[in-house]
């Protein structure tokens, strides 16, 4: 049988090295594996022709042969759309175009005879067919296979006559080819058997070329499985050897430190939130395993006391405690926070970052291997092999997603044993995503927000009411408060129109020439950042003029305004983080989401979900369901994560926690891989790991 891995796709029939050189660069297929692993995002039952007679608006997907008699045009600016009223001579249905009217209008035309095939509904007591695909009639066979795969293909496949009939042809060669070969099986007989999944051969080709929807709806259903399975086993298995290599220090007490900041120096009661994950941390502290925790909380949830608490308790057992974070200004910011909380009391904390230096970080290097100093807080620059303790016992790790595996690995290295970990983020992240990016850590979630917050009010303006708005910030600022609109993009970018922060910042200049404005973009040098920051921060200027640089930055209780223009620009989980950099203080605060009239669909509810709640674990499913997954922030988690191909974290949540818990009992019924029947299992796994492993680093 041919090695599909090593056959270069050049040598498939149709393909040759131009088109080849296209797929490799445009979908990353090089071989004949990469080909057969390419999915159809859908299919259409293109095996028989409907009468306009027939249809109710209850049809999944319609063909239609027939003509436009004529076109019709409705509505004003984004209201506007493209009606070609169409019929087959049995009755008339409506095919309706909200986008590209002008493109429709020229190259369809009336009386010529089309294809038409899409879905139907009822509107006003009328079918329509919203953007359907037309062709001409001449063009069409009706399909002999059922249903007909689509795959997804891009501008320059199509310039290179690569569409989706294009990649279904050569799909078609490879099976030729392949003939009725069997497939290698990728997981074993008895996972195969006990979980009733259709064989790896079959599920190739009915993803492919579905015999019927059944046959197609258990092809998904088998490689989604095998995809969350390994996906799953290979976190599973990565948490067991890491756990099994490092024991964890034992912390048995809560003692005079901890209890004297709870008694003294707690300036309000904790959140019933608050209680239970310091409750879950004291039990992974004191089981003997290493703790490597998730704490994930909205902004302002109170992480930081949290994390805190938890370090008085590795105080109190004898061991230093670090904390981490992504940015000089949040190291600092942090630094000033503890301090403050830990006022009057015995416990002596440091800051290191790259602009400590001299004789102050030989002071505070030294004090570290002696144990004079507990807690130190710093950038990354505490990972530094210049930085040694003389017992770390616990690491903090604020904003999660800035920080890969692989720094996590070189934390642990500071001692004989290794620390335990806490890693915080703000950005909630849905259950079934932490499964996969944070897999080797297990969550905790501080789900309530400290009494005394307002909820911020978030509010839709559209671009041409600035004058209203610019008399809002203007009475916010003669309140003593402090503003900060936020732009997508620092240059002038010719394909999108947007207000580019150069011009904004010019503009909010004239608009408000009583007030000193700050500027603050990810092009700046890092001094120069921190000082705009800083002034800010100072309140020596009263706006804050910046790009999202600030999504992950510093706290200002005073500024309570937050404008963010081209919203339509940011995804849902980037719009919540840049909102939450206001409400810091008591007062009210307001976020004002700024877009144009055009919006897609997709905006609309983003910018909708927004408006109506606060609550980061809503907007993060949401944002999941909306866009995806995608690549968090750039930075594979857990070092382990694999490409998924078909099965969806979205979608298919509940199949991941059910092929978790099989993964599980695999794992413990079977630790070492020893078992024969499970032989495949394990070549499998160690086939994805070689190609996979993402020790991905700081983003």
């Amino acid at each position: 049988m041919i090695d599909l891995s090593t056959r270069d796709i050049k040598f498939l029939q149709g393909v040759g090295p131009q088109r080849a050189a296209v797929l490799n660069k445009e979908l990353g297929i090089c071989s004949f594996k990469d080909l057969l692993y390419y999915f159809p995002y859908k299919y259409v039952d293109r095996s028989r022709l409907y009468l306009i007679r027939e249809i109710d608006g209850n049809m999944p997907y319609i063909q239609l042969r027939g003509r436009i008699l004529s076109f019709e045009t409705f509505g004003e600016g984004r209201q506007r759309r493209l009606v070609g009223h169409f019929t087959d001579g049995t009755g008339v249905i409506d095919l309706v175009w909200f986008q590209g009217l002008k493109y429709i209008e020229g190259k369809y035309k009336a009386n010529e005879e089309y294809i038409v095939f899409g879905k139907p509904t009822v509107f006003s007591g009328r079918i329509n067919v919203a953007h359907p695909d037309i062709d001409p009639a001449a063009d069409l066979k009706l399909s002999e296979m059922g249903l007909e795969p689509y795959y997804n293909t891009t501008e320059k496949m199509k310039r290179h006559s690569l569409n989706s009939h294009a990649v279904q042809k050569l799909m078609k060669n490879l099976f030729a080819l392949l003939k009725e070969d069997a497939f290698d099986e990728t997981l074993s007989p008895s996972l195969v058997a006990a979980y009733h999944l259709m064989p790896l051969t079959d599920a190739l080709h009915n993803i492919h070329f579905p015999r019927n929807p059944e046959f197609l709806r258990k092809a998904r259903y088998r490689l989604k499985f095998e995809e969350l399975f390994y996906v799953q086993l290979n976190i599973l298995r990565y948490t067991k050897e890491r756990r099994n290599k490092f024991r964890g220090l034992v912390f048995g007490r809560v003692g005079e430190i901890f209890n004297t900041f709870y008694s003294k120096n707690l300036p309000f009661e904790l959140t019933g939130a608050q209680k239970r994950v310091i409750k879950e941390m004291r039990q992974d502290m004191r089981s003997g395993r290493q703790m490597n925790r998730l704490l994930q909380g909205d902004v302002g949830s109170g992480k930081t006391l949290v994390a805190l608490m938890t370090m008085l308790i590795a105080l109190d057992n004898g061991y230093q405690a670090c904390m981490m974070a992504p940015t000089e200004i949040l190291a600092t910011q942090h630094y000033e926070t503890i301090t403050r909380f830990l006022a009057g009391m015995d416990v002596r904390v440091e800051l290191l970052t790259g602009s400590i230096k001299g004789k102050r970080r030989e002071t505070v290097l030294r004090d570290l291997l002696t144990g004079d100093v507990h807690i130190l807080i710093g950038t990354h620059a505490v990972i530094e092999d210049t930085v040694g303790f003389s017992s770390l016992g616990l690491v903090v790790i604020d904003e999660q997603h800035r920080f890969g595996v692989a720094q996590r690995a070189k934390l642990w290295a500071k001692n004989v044993s290794p620390p335990h970990v806490l890693v915080m983020t703000a950005t909630p992240i849905p259950r079934t995503l932490a499964m996969t990016l944070y897999g080797d850590l297990d969550v905790s979630v501080i789900d309530e927000l400290p009494p005394g917050r307002k909820p911020i009010q978030t509010v839709h303006q559209f671009d041409n009411r600035r004058a209203s708005m610019y008399a809002f910030m203007r009475k916010q600022i003669q309140e003593g408060r402090q503003v900060y609109v936020v732009y997508p993009l620092i240059q002038e970018s010719e394909k999108m129109d947007i207000k580019n922060l150069e011009d904004g910042y010019l503009h909010i200049c004239e608009a408000f020439p009583e007030y000193k404005v700050s500027k603050v973009h990810g092009k700046m040098k890092p001094a120069e950042k921190d000082e705009e920051m800083q002034r800010f921060l100072r309140n020596e200027t009263q706006i804050m003029v910046a790009t999202t640089v600030i999504e992950v930055g510093v706290n200002v209780p005073n500024a309570s305004v937050m404008v963010i223009e081209n919203a339509e620009r940011f995804g849902l989980s980037q719009l919540h983080q840049l909102r939450g950099r206001v409400g810091r203080g008591a007062d009210q605060s307001y976020c004002i989401l700024v877009t144009g009239y055009k919006l897609t669909e997709d905006t609309r509810k983003r910018i909708e979900i927004m408006v109506q709640t606060n609550d980061g674990f809503e907007i993060a499913e949401a944002d999941l369901k909306l866009r995806g997954p995608g690549d968090l922030e750039g930075t594979q988690q857990s070092g382990v994560a694999f490409d998924l191909k078909v099965a969806d974290i979205a979608k298919d949540g509940q199949l991941l926690q059910y092929v978790r818990d099989i993964a599980e009992r695999l794992l413990d019924s079977d630790p070492n891989g020893e078992r024969p029947e499970n032989a495949i299992v394990w070549r499998q796994l160690r086939e994805l790991r070689k190609k996979n492993v993402n020790w991905s680093v700081i983003s």
